[in-house]
């Protein structure tokens, strides 16, 4: 059969045999017709199809598409989702920014003030003995105060931990994963910053915050989270050592109280603000229009089109924080795909969670991925094979998935 003939083929046997609704199951069909896609490139996905449970991949693709009744809903499919745990690194910083959204949103109700929004200064007092006063941010050039809004940014467009951190203290351990899961996202469990050596009992506590508007002053007070208890997940004993002091500790590494999102939730809570027109099954985010555009606005920007925070550092490429853009781009090559998009990559563990849209067509859909790669299976060493084998495969596959849910031209006329 001719590739061309086969691409169409692949595509109209996968969605005929797969048409999930929220909270649908993967079929046997889904899982293969990925998997087979991948098959299909040797050069691009060989080394991980041999072994894919030592890279602990996973994916899952969601094709939206609008109904004969003009509703909208999603195609989904998936390969490996759940099979084991995997680190989510910073993909759990958008899921704190919309708790941070949601608890100022809850505040200016209950206090009746409407000042304590996204822009209004934050300063952050000291938890630890050594721990400074916060209360600037010089990247912040319209003022230089610490705001949500900026913190946001630049987690979005650089993925900058110590805003992360800033707004875990902000919202509290507790509430951001009560938030979470009443939302539907039952798997999260945030119970740490990052970049953050403290044990995880010491992370439970969240400094004290005072939110400075011309009304008042609001004063948030130091909060301890509740205990952090493991997860009974298959997989949490990840590598073999662990880099420590400059040398290395033997035995795998435990992350059973480590942070903790699955794919699909990750997945859901971006559809959940890139197009609340989907129905989840009636799980949702509180958030308005504001706050949804404050989310997605850096997330489909490039650094170097921001202009505060100015990033002009050449380190910060436009595939910095999106790893399936070269893929992307070598599917539509004549134009610009739109991409929503927020990565992680940490302890070997590479993961983006992205909605990739063509304006020309309005072709969308969702793609989510994790892999890990560590071949000598020592953690902190920064030896991980993320150029040579993560970022490759992101790319490759996000082609291969838009490739095969929107065949081109000629491929459809075959």
């Amino acid at each position: 059969m001719m590739p061309a003939l086969r691409r169409a083929v692949e595509c109209c046997v996968l969605f005929a045999t797969l048409l999930l609704g929220p909270g649908g199951c993967e079929s046997r069909n889904a899982t293969n017709a990925i998997r087979d896609r991948l098959a299909s490139r040797p050069d691009a996905f060989g080394q991980v199809l041999r072994d894919p449970a030592a890279f602990r991949v996973q994916v899952a693709v969601a094709k939206v598409e609008r109904g004969s009744d003009g509703r909208v809903g999603l195609h989904r499919l998936t390969w490996r989702c759940g099979e084991e745990y995997f680190y989510p690194a910073s993909t759990v910083k958008l899921l704190a920014a919309v708790a941070a959204l949601e608890s100022l949103s809850d505040l200016r109700a209950r206090t009746g003030n409407p000042m304590a929004d996204a822009n209004a200064p934050l300063r952050f007092s000291p938890l630890f003995e050594g721990d400074p006063v916060q209360d600037r941010e010089p990247s912040n050039n319209a003022g230089g105060a610490i705001t949500v809004q900026h913190e946001i940014r630049r987690i979005m467009l650089v993925s900058d931990n110590q805003a992360f951190n800033r707004l875990y203290d902000l919202t509290g351990v507790d509430e951001i994963n009560d938030r979470m899961h009443r939302a539907g996202l039952s798997s999260v469990r945030i119970s740490h910053r990052l970049s953050d050596p403290r044990p995880i009992p010491d992370q439970s506590r969240t400094a004290a915050v005072t939110i400075e508007t011309p009304l008042g002053d609001i004063e948030i007070p130091a909060r301890q989270g509740r205990r952090v208890e493991p997860l009974k997940q298959r997989g949490v004993l990840v590598g073999e050592g662990m880099m420590s002091r400059g040398s290395v500790v033997r035995g795998p590494v435990d992350f059973s109280r480590r942070n903790n999102a699955s794919l699909l939730d990750l997945q859901d809570a971006l559809i959940m603000i890139v197009r609340p027109d989907i129905d989840l099954g009636g799980r949702a985010f509180s958030l308005d229009a504001t706050d949804r555009l404050r989310l997605v606005s850096p997330m489909e920007q490039y650094p170097r089109e921001s202009a505060n925070p100015v990033l002009d550092d050449p380190h910060f490429t436009d595939e910095y924080c999106k790893f399936f853009l070269p893929g992307l781009r070598a599917w539509r090559p004549d134009r610009q795909p739109r991409v929503v998009n927020k990565v992680g990559q940490a302890y070997g563990f590479t993961i983006d969670n992205a909605y990739i849209e063509d304006p020309a067509t309005g072709d969308a859909f969702f793609l989510a991925a994790c892999i890990y790669t560590n071949a000598d299976g020592v953690l902190n060493d920064d030896r991980y094979e993320y150029a040579t084998i993560a970022e490759p495969f992101m790319a490759a596959l996000a082609h291969e998935m838009a490739s095969l849910l929107f065949p081109s031209p000629s491929d459809r006329s075959r």
